[in-house]
């Protein structure tokens, strides 16, 4: 007994002392948006983020570690004006405003030349991808040295299939990656923008791929790269109201896919250092190369007998000090220069000094001027838009591209429907939850902005006149809500003007889903503002004051947290 017991010893030792340990690591990055260089296009000053910083990042662990997978999440080639102007050439064949450039600087999509010379391995299919069409997005993807993943988007007749998972072997390792999209892109996108294509659900489709995988593959590590967010608060449990359903779906992906090592994931621009689900690990990256996603995976064992360790993850910020990495400087440069052009020309004279600080919780001439346009080509009763950007400012005098394009900074298109006054006063109430209710009549010594609202969505209306009163609870907040100098009716039909998001329920504004669709711009709404004041029109020099935030007291506390707001983001 005792011999054998010795033998016992001896064949642990000896199995111990033939071995391995090895470390991989994965780094990701999501929602970049055209973010190649550290340059805030809408404010026209550097900023710390984008791929040129992230490429030192990238560089410096891949020297502390080789064995390295890079993973994009998504929303990759829309966002950035240095995007839009490219897109915008792919699909008309000359540069916005005529411009004109010396060479052949857009042969190629700039994230994909970018991204080609960094080396990633993959990149999840977003659902911006589709914003400019699918010529454009072919284009992109064919120029691409690294698959598109999307294991939940099937395709049909001559669209090209997207590839399920990306399967890799490093250091002996062998690792699959399943890429899954947001399937709610039919909400947001006309139908020939993505003609041919139809998307399942995501955790359906992560399930049956890591079946397959396990099957097929055998893979030593299983990765979830998500482009969907959180649809809740991962502390309580509790769903965030106005959440799409099937749209941000990680944690019904967590659940369907318990095999799953790791799921990084973005879309929502939220930012997830680490967070166990189960025995899945969380890690989302922030939008626009703010930060990069790492995961470190611990394996022991040997070919074929490989155990999985331990497995930490962390977030590495972009800072000022992050060099810059010259390759992609100089590659960015060609693009660069004609968006600065682009940016740099006058549209028309602002009257005053204009300022978005405040614009989210007080009417203002920025989104007047907005909702003016949108009005102006829909020939609509009513128009909604929000602010995207709190940081615009607009001085007297000579009004640029460039400030039009910090209002309005996505890529969105113009849409009018046919609704009713109920669909009117539905969606304020909707707009109305950014806003918490006063504890008392003070309305004193409590924050009132709902942090689990994104900004964003908080949309104000032009061709009404109403109050948001904090008194009251939410769903019951509108007050005073007329038209044309009446009480609005719950019947009264209305064509309203929209983009084409809230148009697809984005935001929790599902009134707008089923109302019929009875015109499309033939441009993106930034393209129309620019067309609009570059005529005869003039941008408004105050707010026409048809909207505001009751009691007084509500207002003023309100008006405290957006300053203190304001100030923090100034020295960010």
């Amino acid at each position: 007994m005792h011999l054998f017991t010795l033998l016992l010893a001896i064949l642990a030792l000896s199995t111990s002392a033939f071995a391995e340990r090895v470390t991989i690591t994965l780094l990701a990055t999501t929602d970049l948006h055209g973010s190649i260089l550290p340059y805030d296009y809408f404010a026209g000053k550097p900023v710390d983020r984008g791929l040129a910083k992230l490429a030192t990042l990238i560089r410096a662990v891949r020297a502390e570690n080789p064995n390295t997978l890079l993973i994009d999440c998504g929303d990759t080639i829309q966002g950035s004006p240095i995007e839009s102007v490219y897109q915008q050439f792919v699909r008309t064949g000359r540069l916005p405003l005529n411009l004109k450039f010396a060479g052949e600087p857009f042969r190629v999509d700039p994230m994909m030349l970018a991204m080609n010379a960094i080396g990633f391995d993959a990149m999840v299919l977003g659902n911006h991808e589709f914003n400019f069409g699918l010529k454009n997005l072919q284009k992109a993807r064919s120029e691409a040295k690294f698959p598109w993943l999307s294991a939940n988007t099937s395709a049909s007749g001559p669209a090209r299939p997207f590839q399920p998972a990306l399967v890799k072997t490093l250091a002996g390792i062998r690792i699959a990656v399943v890429g899954v999209t947001t399937p709610a892109i039919p909400m947001w996108e006309k139908p020939e923008n993505y003609a041919g294509y139809k998307f399942g659900p995501a955790d359906k489709a992560m399930a049956a791929a890591v079946a397959t995988l396990q099957a097929k593959e055998r893979p030593d590590l299983i990765i979830g790269a998500v482009h969907a967010g959180l649809d809740r608060d991962l502390k309580s449990g509790e769903v965030r109201p106005g959440e799409m359903p099937g749209e941000n779906s990680v944690y019904q992906v967590a659940s369907a896919a318990p095999a799953l090592d790791a799921i990084v994931f973005g879309h929502t621009h939220r930012e997830l250092a680490s967070h166990l689900l189960g025995k899945v690990l969380l890690m989302q990256p922030k939008n626009w190369g703010v930060s990069l996603g790492r995961i470190d995976f611990v394996f022991e064992g040997s070919p074929g007998h490989w155990k999985l360790a331990s497995k930490t993850s962390s977030l590495i910020p972009v800072t000022r000090e992050t060099p810059l990495d010259a390759e992609i400087e100089r590659l960015a440069q060609p693009y660069h220069e004609v968006t600065e052009r682009y940016l740099a020309t006058k549209v028309a004279d602002s009257p005053t000094d204009l300022d978005g600080s405040l614009a989210r919780i007080q009417d203002s001439a920025l989104l007047d001027a907005v909702n003016q346009a949108q009005l102006h080509y829909t020939k609509a009763d009513v128009s909604f838009t929000a602010l995207f950007n709190p940081r615009v400012r607009i001085p007297k005098g000579p009004l640029t591209v460039r400030q039009i394009a910090a209002l309005y900074i996505y890529d969105n298109e113009l849409y009018a429907i046919e609704g009713t006054g109920k669909t009117v006063r539905d969606a304020l109430e909707n707009a109305a939850r950014f806003f918490l209710s006063c504890k008392d009549e003070s309305c004193a010594g409590s924050p009132l902005i709902n942090r689990d609202v994104l900004p964003f969505n908080f949309d104000i209306a032009a061709g009404v006149e109403y109050e948001i009163d904090l008194r009251k609870p939410a769903g019951a907040r509108i007050t005073k809500l007329n038209y044309r100098g009446a009480p609005l009716r719950d019947d009264q039909k209305l064509r309203i003007a929209i983009n084409n998001y809230r148009a697809g329920g984005s935001g929790g504004y599902t009134m707008f889903r089923d109302c019929p669709i009875v015109w499309r711009a033939p441009q993106e709404i930034r393209e129309l503002i620019i067309e609009y004041y570059s005529g005869a029109h003039k941008l408004p020099a105050q707010a026409d004051g048809n909207w505001k935030i009751v009691p007084e007291a509500a207002h003023q506390s309100l008006e405290r947290e957006a300053r203190a707001e304001a100030a923090r983001s100034a020295t960010r």
